[in-house]
C-alpha cells in the first residue's frame, strides 16, 4: 500500500469515526446557544415591530400637533404684541 493510499485511508476513517459526534455535539451547542439567547431576550423589556410602527406613528401625529400649536402659539402672541403697542 502507498503512502497517499494510507493516509486517504487514514483521513477517511477519521472522518467516518469523528464527524458523527461532531456534528451532534455542534447541535447541542447549537440548542444551548439557542435556548440561553432565547432567555437573555425574555428578560429584556422589548417590544415588537407592530408596536414600535404604532408608537412611532402616535409620536409623529403628537409632534404634527405640537408643531401646530407652536405656530398658534406665536401668532397669538405676535397678535397680543401688536394690540399692546397700538
Amino acid at each position: 500500500m502507498n503512502q497517499d493510499n494510507l493516509v486517504n485511508q487514514f483521513i477517511k476513517q477519521f472522518n467516518d469515526a469523528f464527524l458523527p459526534g461532531a456534528q451532534a455535539l455542534s447541535d447541542e451547542v447549537h440548542g444551548q446557544m439557542r435556548s440561553a439567547i432565547a432567555s437573555a431576550l425574555k428578560k429584556m423589556d422589548l417590544v415588537s415591530r407592530d408596536e414600535f410602527d404604532t408608537q412611532q406613528a402616535v409620536l409623529m401625529r403628537s409632534r404634527e400637533k405640537l408643531e401646530k400649536l407652536e405656530q398658534q402659539l406665536a401668532e397669538l402672541e405676535a397678535a397680543l404684541h401688536k394690540l399692546t403697542n397700538s
